[in-house]
């Protein structure tokens, strides 16, 4: 998957996608998300390193079935927040 760490004064958001579907737009009724690949693609990482980059999060963007499934087994976001826009699987989060 591709992560990538904005910086913003004192918040870090981790922004991660599933390789397969940077560039894509997905839509669904009323709903949009367009994976840019300025925002998304970042580093190419593996599981535990995209675990640990969560871990630093303030907020999280996800984006794919692989990335989203991940952040739910650790933990960092419940199944009952995420939403499927165009059959892709997108969740956002404020960590505290």
């Amino acid at each position: 998957m591709y992560v990538r760490i904005h910086t913003h004064g004192d918040e870090r958001i981790v922004a991660a996608c599933d390789e397969g579907i940077i560039g894509m737009t997905f839509r669904g009724g009323d709903a949009k998300i367009t994976v840019h690949e300025e925002f998304y693609r970042g580093e190419s990482l593996s599981e535990e390193a995209f675990v640990e980059r969560l871990r630093i999060a303030t907020i999280i963007n996800l984006v794919g079935e692989e990335t989203v499934g991940i952040a739910i087994r650790e933990g960092f976001i419940s199944p009952e927040s995420v939403m499927e826009i165009g059959g892709v699987k997108h969740a956002q989060a404020v960590l505290l």
